[in-house]
């Protein structure tokens, strides 16, 4: 049974296990991995996870232009199956691109519901933080993902063409 659980250093071999699966490039959507974040050793992958962290950390104070954001792990057992990130606002980027909830499952556990079922999971914490809707994007091509925001009632807004190539923009109302 998959869990939603906060970043943890005890899942680093599992973690670098799922990151592989994705290949070269930082395309695990919902891990708030950054081009200069290094996780191969233990101390950076506790660096790493310790800015996540911080990030969800409402009494933590965040860098200038940062918006606050809840990160969530995809596990069963010690498996680590992908990743969900909940920004609790929207700075221009994310209006444009990214949205409120960013998600994404490794290719070996794709096709079973994971998605679908973080994407409503994390729906009530952004319930619980008082926001009445939340923006999700996915790439344009990607049904799977258009599919699991359709779902959960995401009306599209448009289709807009962003530095990450075009993206289909979906609001859903809690």
């Amino acid at each position: 049974m998959p869990e939603l659980i906060a970043p943890t250093v005890r899942l680093h071999a599992a973690w670098l296990k799922a990151h592989a699966e994705w290949g070269p490039g930082l395309h695990e959507d919902g891990f708030g991995l950054r081009p200069s974040d290094e996780v191969r050793s233990p101390d950076e992958f506790a660096a790493w996870v310790g800015r996540l962290a911080d990030e969800s950390d409402p009494a933590k104070p965040l860098a200038a232009g940062q918006v606050r954001c809840t990160y969530r792990w995809i596990v069963e057992g010690d498996e680590v199956l992908g990743g969900i990130a909940l920004r609790h606002g929207l700075d221009d980027y994310l209006l444009r691109v990214a949205g409120h909830i960013g998600y994404g499952i490794r290719p070996s556990a794709r096709r079973r519901g994971l998605a679908t079922w973080a994407l409503g999971r994390m729906l009530d914490e952004a319930r619980a933080l008082g926001l009445d809707q939340v923006l999700v994007t996915c790439a344009v091509d990607n049904v799977a993902s258009a599919r699991t925001i359709e779902h959960h009632g995401g009306a599209l807004e448009d289709i807009r063409d962003t530095e990450h190539g075009a993206v289909r923009r979906y609001w859903i109302k809690l």
